[in-house]
């Protein structure tokens, strides 16, 4: 089915996916682009959840008051650092 958010392009089919999209269309009379569709969608469920990301820290004995921007970029550059 097309529709304003179709898209054609031309893509390289590694052999065994051409085979499995050969496969789908034999055993179940859909088109090209439905086999491809098809496929791809059962590959995205299967696909697993990326973990989420998490940021470690460690305490490095340091406190700085970020409320003022200026004064905490001169603490951790230095005097001299600008």
């Amino acid at each position: 089915m097309m529709y304003a958010g179709s898209m054609r392009t031309t893509v390289d089919l590694d052999e065994d996916v051409a085979a499995a999209i050969d496969q789908l269309r034999r055993g179940g009379s859909v088109g090209l682009s439905e086999a491809v569709n098809q496929l791809i969608r059962a590959g995205l469920l299967q696909a697993p959840r990326a973990h989420r990301f998490r940021q470690r820290s460690a305490p490095l004995g340091l406190r700085i008051d970020v409320s003022n921007v200026a004064e905490a970029l001169e603490i951790l550059d230095g005097a001299g650092g600008r």
